[in-house]
This record gives C-alpha cells, structure tokens and sequence, in this order.
C-alpha cells in the first residue's frame, strides 16, 4: 500500500518569535496566555511547551500563562470561550482551533486575522476566510471581517487604539441594532453591511 509521512519540524527561534507576540499582545488585553501543542505525543509540541515556558520566565513573568493541550483546546473553546485572552498555538493546531472558534460568532465572515511580526514592522491584516473566490461580485460577503481587520490594524501596527476603538463600537451598534449578512441570518448586500457600519460609525 501507499504510506504518507508528514515532519512537523519547528525551532527555538521561530517558536519564540511567535510566543514573544503573544505574550505582547496579551499585555493589551487581560493579561492571560493560552499555549496549545501536543507534547503529550508530539516531540514538537514538547519543544514547543519548553520554550515557551523558558521565554515566559525570562521576560514574561508579569503575564498568565497555561499551558493546554491542543485537544483540550478544541473542547474549551466550544465549552467556554470566554475563559481564553490569546491563544498561542502551531500552524496546524491554529488553522483548525481558529475554524473551531469561528463558529462562536455565527460565521467565518465575522472573523479579522493579523500577521504579526517583530516590534515596528507592519503586519498583515485580513479575514481568516481569505478573498472567499466562491462568493466574489455577488454581493453576498459579510464585509465585517474586513473592517474588523482594519481595526485590529489601527490598533497593533498604526498605533491608533482611539480608530480602533471607534470602529469596533460601530461594528456592535450595528449588530445590535439587527444588522445581518445572510451568513447571519438577515438579508443585507455586502454594502448595504458596510453601510450600517458606517452609519454607527
């Protein structure tokens, strides 16, 4: 028969890199880190659990950190979202934990994502589904992902929290005064969104 072997294969730096972003960000918000790997069966994930927690007593003690199986994850995630800030993850747990929580919000549409990198280099912002080819020129896209890209923009690469801050209140004041893309449930075009946003805005 055919056999497929697939090498995840990670480093002290890049791990660090990426956890250093965590830990930075979480500073923002409620303090709280969440590490997600497989070290109970994963060698990388045991590296991963290593460094992370070396980088965490070094130059992070004043942060929260827990450490979780990726498996786990999955399950709290859908149990009790609320008890995660930031989540610090691989890219294959963090593909598949970030679908997972996608759904919490009603649709992947409402989801922003950022590429950070090192202190003062820009990131890059965009919803987590991507350009969504399948959907494109039919008026039907929730455009919410993408304004909440722009926020979150504002807020790690612009320095600008007060926009930040502005655009996500209209986001809400527009949700809750009802409106819906169809991925929500409502009947309203993609611009027909972004103008309630912009009208709460």
């Amino acid at each position: 028969g055919k056999r497929a072997v697939d090498t995840q294969v990670y480093t002290t730096a890049e791990i660090e890199r990426v956890a250093r972003v965590a830990f930075q960000l979480a500073r923002g918000r409620r303090n709280l880190v969440h590490s997600a790997e497989k070290s109970n069966v994963m060698d990388s994930g045991l590296l991963w659990r290593q460094v992370v927690t070396d980088l965490h007593a070094r130059e992070f003690p004043d942060v929260r950190l827990e450490h979780i199986l990726a498996d786990n994850a999955a399950m709290q995630i859908v149990r009790d979202p609320r008890q995660f800030d930031v989540l610090v993850t691989d890219n294959l747990f963090g593909d598949i934990l970030s679908d997972a929580a996608a759904q919490l919000t009603g649709s992947l549409g409402m989801l922003p994502s950022a590429a950070l990198g090192d202190a003062g280099r820009p990131g890059l912002y965009e919803p987590i589904h991507g350009s969504a080819p399948d959907i494109a020129g039919q008026g039907i896209a929730n455009p919410l992902a993408s304004i909440l890209s722009l926020e979150m923009a504002f807020r790690w690469s612009l320095g600008r929290p007060e926009a930040a801050d502005r655009i996500l209140a209209a986001v809400v004041r527009a949700l809750d005064a009802g409106a819906r893309t169809r991925d929500l449930g409502g009947s309203l075009t993609t611009v027909q969104m972004g103008d309630a946003v912009l009208a709460a805005l």
